[in-house]
């Protein structure tokens, strides 16, 4: 199981928006050198991100910033706005289906109901997890390392 990686760079993103607030225009050149990403990657990342209603983009020149406090944003809806396929991506079954195996046969059926449960499991986690508390995640490691400049 493994998170898409768009959603580390998605929450890369937001935090350096709050960090970068009222001191530099946030622009995807900006977060591409940040992230290491390209700008194309990342301005896919942040129209979803607006269209989920979690940040707003400037028309023009830039600048992209969030229109919601980091407290009522959540690591789901991080998650969501990237992945239409929301959680039942993160878990696949192998495709045996019509094979003459009675295991094969019916084991969509078996793994249907224990991996909702960790699927909703996994959502609810996400659900408490708020971008504030990575925010202060990361300025307290931040606090203990040199900053590089933002430029």
């Amino acid at each position: 199981m493994q998170l898409s990686m768009k959603c580390s760079v998605a929450i890369h993103c937001l935090i350096f928006m709050w960090e970068a607030r009222d001191k530099v225009r946030v622009t995807s050149p900006l977060l591409a050198q940040s992230t290491g990403c390209n700008p194309v990657i990342i301005r896919n990342l942040l129209s979803a991100l607006k269209k989920a209603g979690l940040i707003t983009v400037e028309r023009g020149q830039g600048g992209a910033q969030l229109c919601r406090p980091p407290e009522d944003i959540t690591l789901y809806q991080i998650y969501m706005a990237l992945e239409p396929r929301g959680l039942t991506s993160l878990i696949g079954i192998h495709p045996c289906q019509g094979r003459s195996c009675p295991v094969a046969q019916n084991i969509r059926a078996v793994l249907q109901k224990p991996y909702h449960r960790v699927e909703q499991a996994i959502a609810d986690t996400m659900r408490d997890i708020t971008l504030a508390s990575m925010i202060q995640d990361f300025e307290q490691l931040a606090g203990q390392a040199p900053q590089p400049d933002a430029q």
